[in-house]
C-alpha cells in the first residue's frame, strides 16, 4: 500500500488511517466533527498526496486538452486553473479534474486518485505532447477555511486567488499552488517536493492550522454540494445530468460532445438534485427518493454537521419541477420528509 511521505508525522499527530484507492491515508485525527468545524470556522489542512497529478508539455498539449476534455482551456489563460471532465463516447464522465495552466505549453492535470493512471495514459498517446508523472516525486496539501488565504500568505509570502495558479520559493524549494479545493471554503492546494513539504507542514502546525482527515473532507464537500466521482459521477452520468453544465463548452470538438448537444437541445431525463431533510434520518447512497414529479435514488448523503440534519444529492427523473419543494427519502422502510435545496446546503 502506498503512503504519503508524511505518514509518520500524521501518526505522531494521532491520525487513524484508511485504505483509499491503494493509499494508507488519514481518515481523522480527533473527530470528524471537530475537523469539519475547524475548516468552516478557521482553517484546516488535508494531506491529499494520493490525488493524481501529472505534467503535460509540448506543442500538442493544448490540443490534447481540447480534444479529450469537455471544458475549453481556451476560455482561460496561463496562470489560471479550470474544472473540467473527460467523457466517453456516450457522454459519461470517465473522470472530473482540475487543470493548472503554467505556460503556453506547460500544464498540470489533476485527476482523481483512482483514475490517475487511466487519464495519464489517455494523454500520453496524444500527438506532440508528453506526460511526466508527478505523483511519485511530489506531495500535496490542501489548506482550507476562511483563515486559509491569510495563513498561506503569512507562511509562503503569497496566496493564490480563486482558480489562480502561482509558484513561490520556500525553504529552498519551489511550491506550486492553486486557489482550488474541495470543501466549499477559501484556500488553496499546494504541491512541492517532500522535504519542502515537511517544512511547510511544520509551519502550518506552528500557525495553529488543524490537521484534518478524509472523513471531514467528505462531509465538507457534501455540505457544499460538490459531486464525488464514483458516487455522484461515473461513466453512466453526463455532466448535464449532474448539473455541471458550467464546465461544458460545446464550441469545440471533444469526445462525447454529440450526446451533450442532444441533451442541451432536448433536455435531460434526470437531474442530480440537492435536498435537506426536515426530520431525523441519515440518507445513504442507494436510498430511494420521491418528489412531486419524479423518483430517483440518493447518490451521496449524510448528516450536515452545521445544519444537524440530513443532506444529500440524488438523481431524480424526470427532473423536478423548478417550483417544487417537497420530497421524501425512504430510510429503513419509512419515508422521511424533506425539501429540494440548492447547494451549498450550509449557506441555504
Amino acid at each position: 500500500m502506498k503512503r504519503s511521505p508524511h505518514h509518520n508525522l500524521h501518526d505522531e499527530l494521532g491520525a487513524r488511517f484508511v485504505n483509499f484507492g491503494g493509499w494508507d491515508m488519514p481518515v481523522q485525527y480527533t473527530s470528524v466533527l471537530q475537523e469539519h468545524r475547524a475548516v468552516r470556522e478557521s482553517a484546516g489542512f488535508f494531506d491529499i498526496t494520493h490525488l493524481g497529478r501529472f505534467e503535460l508539455t509540448g506543442p500538442g498539449a493544448k490540443g490534447a486538452l481540447r480534444s479529450l476534455l469537455c471544458n475549453d482551456i481556451d476560455l482561460v489563460e496561463p496562470g489560471r486553473a479550470q474544472y473540467t471532465m473527460m467523457l466517453n463516447d456516450s457522454g459519461g464522465v470517465i473522470d472530473d479534474m482540475i487543470i493548472w495552466w503554467w505556460d503556453d505549453e506547460l500544464f498540470w492535470v489533476l485527476p482523481n486518485a483512482l483514475n490517475h493512471a487511466r487519464v495519464m495514459s489517455a494523454f500520453a498517446v496524444q500527438p506532440d505532447c508528453s506526460v511526466t508523472d508527478l505523483q511519485r516525486t511530489t506531495m500535496m496539501i490542501a489548506v482550507q477555511g476562511p483563515d486559509a488565504p491569510q495563513i498561506l500568505e503569512d507562511v509562503l509570502g503569497e496566496a493564490p486567488g480563486r482558480y489562480r495558479t502561482i509558484r513561490v520559493s520556500f525553504q529552498g524549494g519551489t511550491v506550486s499552488m492553486a486557489g482550488t479545493g474541495y470543501t466549499g471554503e477559501r484556500g488553496g492546494e499546494v504541491s512541492t517536493d517532500p522535504d519542502t513539504g515537511h517544512a511547510f507542514l511544520s509551519a502550518l502546525l506552528e500557525a495553529g492550522v488543524i490537521p484534518c482527515g478524509l472523513g471531514a473532507r467528505d462531509t465538507l464537500r457534501l455540505e457544499a454540494g460538490l459531486a464525488l466521482w464514483g458516487e455522484d459521477l461515473d461513466e453512466s452520468t453526463t455532466p448535464l445530468e449532474a448539473g455541471l453544465g458550467f464546465a461544458v463548452s460545446l464550441d469545440h470538438e471533444f469526445v462525447g460532445r454529440d450526446v451533450l448537444v442532444e441533451q442541451s437541445e432536448n433536455g435531460v431525463s434526470r437531474l442530480l438534485t440537492g435536498f435537506i431533510l426536515d426530520e431525523r434520518g441519515i440518507p445513504r447512497h442507494g436510498y430511494r427518493i420521491r418528489t412531486e414529479s419524479g423518483e430517483g435514488v440518493v447518490t451521496s448523503g449524510n448528516i450536515s454537521p452545521l445544519l444537524k440534519t440530513g443532506v444529500g444529492l440524488a438523481y431524480v427523473g424526470p427532473p423536478p419541477d423548478p417550483d417544487a419543494v417537497q420530497l421524501d427519502v425512504e430510510i429503513r422502510g419509512k419515508w422521511i420528509p424533506g425539501r429540494i435545496a440548492k447547494p451549498p446546503f450550509h449557506k441555504a
